[in-house]
């Protein structure tokens, strides 16, 4: 098991996410960075979606009670076992009683720390991942006890190393489809779409994203429609809203664009201040 010293930034559980209560209005949820997390389970020869741990922003301090392997990607946030600094997108082993500690992302804002054969929390609605209302909790607490199983021997799996683009981070094109109101925009509300650097606001988290620039809304209000994470929403203030993982099922803004999921990947990596554009494909 692994016993939470520190929590760090709403760190969390997350997996590939929660398909199965769709039906009922559940988000998705899931790691918000799917390819980091990806990336951090192919270097231990675990399945893609197994469960990790999202940390956001700053990192926290864990104690870890049994052997295993672990890997982490995503954003760098200067990780050390008993003060010895790891390397990204490398495996390492752990032993009883080690202490893996975290500080504040360098670059992007996300990391993801897998362990060998994933973490084992309870499955609800076909995932692990945390989300308020249907976990105990959305995020880990002081004294949280998350379990793996325990290891008997070490065993690296080969060609286990990745190169990290540290450069994907900084990158501020979004590809991006017509939503299902584009059409409904007027040429030059098109043209100032693609040509704009929209800001990310400080209304920035697992539900949304909001951008600072405004678009002007024409658009007639729409009767309640489906919304996945990536639906660019268009409010009547002129305010675009970017849905992510815990975002909700249906919503009754014009949904202008959708974002593809690398561009969800790349968009989940960026906080307040930075820029992005959309690029049509």
């Amino acid at each position: 098991m692994i016993e939470v010293l520190k929590p760090g930034i709403l760190t969390s559980i997350q997996d590939k996410g929660r398909f199965d209560g769709l039906e009922f209005g559940i988000p998705v949820s899931g790691a918000m960075d799917q390819t980091s997390m990806q990336q951090a389970n192919m270097i231990l020869g675990n399945k893609a979606g197994d469960a990790v741990l999202e940390m956001a922003l700053f990192g926290p301090k864990l104690r870890f009670a049994s052997p295993t392997l672990i890997s982490i990607a995503g954003a760098d946030m200067s990780p050390t076992v008993n003060g010895e600094p790891l390397d990204m997108l490398h495996p390492y082993p752990i032993t009883s009683g080690d202490v893996l500690e975290f500080k504040s992302a360098a670059a992007g804002c996300r990391s993801y720390l897998a362990v060998k054969g994933g973490l084992t929390s309870e499955v609800i609605l076909g995932s692990r991942s945390q989300y308020d209302g249907i976990t105990e909790a959305s995020c880990l607490s002081k004294g949280a006890i998350i379990p793996y199983q325990s290891l008997d021997y070490l065993s690296f799996p080969s060609g286990s190393r990745l190169k990290m683009d540290r450069e994907s981070f900084n990158r501020e094109v979004l590809e991006v489809f017509p939503g299902p109101e584009f059409r409904g925009l007027s040429d030059d509300q098109q043209d100032k779409l693609f040509r704009t650097s929209f800001t990310i606001s400080h209304y920035n988290n697992r539900m949304a994203y909001q951008l600072n620039e405004e678009l002007e809304n024409s658009l007639s209000p729409i009767i309640t429609a489906p919304v996945m994470p990536g639906t660019v929403q268009l409010t009547p203030s002129g305010k675009l809203i970017i849905l992510m993982r815990d975002a909700q099922t249906t919503g009754g803004y014009p949904r202008i664009l959708q974002l593809d999921e690398r561009a969800i990947d790349r968009l989940s990596q960026k906080y307040e201040g930075q820029f992005i554009r959309f690029k049509l494909y």
